[in-house]
């Protein structure tokens, strides 16, 4: 996931929506590299279509996290792009942004007869209130369709819910991140059964730690619903020599209120 960093969000949802309006009617130049004009350039449009989606992770995974693939680093335009979108309400980045997700599924799933449900790891209520949408779950919604659109039936199960109130994730390291947490994700019964018989994939816009995925993973394995593997947007370091293989440095926050 992007930072949960409050750095990028001012305003209210509002503001949020009027800034979302302004962008729609008077594009700035690209979000991406800052060159241009219409939101995203051809070059920035390109990298997010053309990067090889690809097995990541962090290093030291935390326990009961799935298998993670991701479809960018997490650096340069790309992290311009999710920011854009999650906290300055760039919404018209959400069909190009889960066009990359919807990469890192294909690579995470590989063939199966069984339809996908993708479910989007969730933002706090009142994150959700302060930007004006849930990023995530609107990520999650573009890549159903990009999917779809290639033959894969895919619906979008946002089934997760906040059982406790956490901590900002912000400058806590992978252990206080994983203690904090601990058992704050909770899929309700009346969500669980209509998950049965479906090929589960958690997503998010970005892993580092691993945190958050491996919570939300616990989750749907006590709802007696385990996800097959996970997928993001972008990872935020490559690990390994192998190409495609992405890792975790510190910067991830997990599923704090400043998500």
């Amino acid at each position: 996931m992007t930072s949960r960093s409050t750095a990028h969000q001012p305003g209210s949802g509002p503001v949020r929506a009027v800034a979302a309006l302004l962008d729609l009617l008077l594009p700035a130049r690209c979000a991406g590299c800052g060159s241009g004009l219409g939101g995203l350039c051809p070059l920035c449009r390109a990298l997010l279509a053309g990067t090889a989606a690809g097995p990541a992770g962090p290093h030291r995974p935390p326990p009961g996290l799935p298998p993670v693939h991701a479809a960018a680093p997490y650096a340069g335009p790309v992290r311009h792009l999710l920011l854009a979108h999650k906290e300055r309400g760039a919404l018209r980045l959400a069909a190009p942004l889960g066009g990359a997700l919807a990469a890192a599924v294909r690579s995470a799933t590989g063939a199966g007869a069984a339809p996908l449900l993708l479910v989007p790891v969730p933002s706090a209520r009142a994150a959700t209130r302060a930007r004006g949408h849930d990023p995530t779950l609107r990520l999650a919604r573009a890549a159903a369709r990009e999917l779809r659109r290639g033959g894969i039936a895919t619906l979008v199960a946002p089934v997760l819910r906040h059982s406790r109130p956490v901590a900002d994730q912000a400058g806590l390291g992978a252990a206080e991140r994983h203690r904090n947490l601990d058992g704050a994700l909770a899929v309700p019964a009346r969500l669980a059964g209509p998950l049965a018989g479906h090929r589960l994939v958690l997503v998010d816009d970005l892993v580092t730690t691993g945190a958050s995925l491996a919570e939300a993973a616990r989750a749907l394995r006590a709802a007696g619903c385990p996800p097959r593997a996970a997928a993001t947007v972008a990872a935020t370091a490559r690990r390994g020599a192998g190409p495609g293989r992405r890792g975790a440095v510190p910067g991830e926050a997990g599923l704090s209120p400043g998500r």
